[in-house]
């Protein structure tokens, strides 16, 4: 799908969610903690939790202010979550984003902390002394909470920490991924439909939209894994096949995971029409470009 105005919207979202980050990720917190939180989130990134978030209140007709709050705590949220998966106790990784991974740059016990810390900003950033109702503050926090722990993200993580070199087939797989990368990326969009009035149709059709999106953008990144080098990727490509973890192209192999993540981008798009969340077409939009997506 393409929209004569993609590309400039882009760009405007960008800059507004880096200026955000800039303004709300403090450079003095004690002892350089600061520039290792700055580091890890500042200047990188595909940016696309934020930009889901703020496509689903685009599409809801909801608050700017809030979804913008939403963007920057989802993306702390990720990026905490990328420098505890770099370190040697977890994936131990040297190159995220095409730079030394934070505690490579920081050193461990300061790569933990910054981690521990933009978790916590997050749900500062949710919020606010105003601007953003007491309600809605609290269904912000619970959607990112759950996504985020047990039954998210951390909850995927372990699997995947006690999956390697173990056989897995594709319904533990998809469940471990559903997780780990799928919870956050669902949540964002719910989190952005969340700040306008949402009728309980709507909001299936966002959900079963994330979750689409969310196992979409795994497939992909384990196609990217084996097809792409580590310049392309701003991360060691491999990696995954060197250290003997399941993904999709190891059980289903690279075309069954390119079709499956076609699949997938189909039902998230088929789940929006149903709903009539089509205009302004940010989210069909999207759900192309984590497909097509080379890095």
């Amino acid at each position: 799908m393409k929209m004569d105005n993609s590309d400039a919207w882009l760009r405007h979202q960008l800059a507004d969610v880096e200026a955000a980050l800039v303004a709300l990720v403090p450079a003095d917190a004690p002892v350089g903690l600061g520039l290792a939180m700055r580091y890890a989130v500042l200047d990188g990134g595909k940016r696309l939790r934020p930009l889901l978030v703020l496509s689903a209140c685009e599409a809801v007709h909801g608050d700017t202010f809030a979804a913008m709050r939403a963007a920057v705590a989802v993306e702390l949220i990720h990026a905490y979550s990328l420098v505890h998966d770099d370190m040697p106790c977890m994936d131990d990784d040297a190159l995220r984003r095409g730079k030394p991974t934070v505690h490579v740059q920081f050193g461990v016990a300061q790569a933990m902390l910054a981690g521990d810390a933009m978790q916590a900003l997050a749900f500062d950033v949710l919020t606010p002394d105003e601007g953003i109702a007491p309600a809605l503050q609290a269904k912000l926090v619970r959607l990112l909470a759950r996504s985020a722990g047990h039954g998210g993200m951390a909850g995927g993580q372990a699997i995947d920490l006690a999956s390697v070199g173990k056989p897995l087939d594709e319904t533990t797989l998809r469940d471990m991924h559903r997780r780990k990368t799928g919870a956050l990326l669902q949540a964002s969009v719910l989190m952005g439909a969340a700040c306008g009035d949402c009728s309980p149709e709507a909001w299936q059709a966002l959900s079963e939209y994330g979750a689409a999106i969310g196992l979409a953008f795994q497939v992909v990144d384990d196609i990217l894994d084996v097809t792409q080098d580590s310049d392309v990727l701003g991360k060691t490509a491999g990696k995954d096949m060197d250290n003997n973890k399941p993904t999709y192209v190891s059980v289903l192999g690279l075309d069954e995971a390119n079709r499956y993540a076609c699949e997938l981008r189909d039902q998230a798009l088929s789940a929006l029409h149903c709903a009539g969340l089509v205009a302004p077409g940010r989210l069909d939009w999207l759900a192309h470009k984590v497909v097509d997506r080379q890095h």
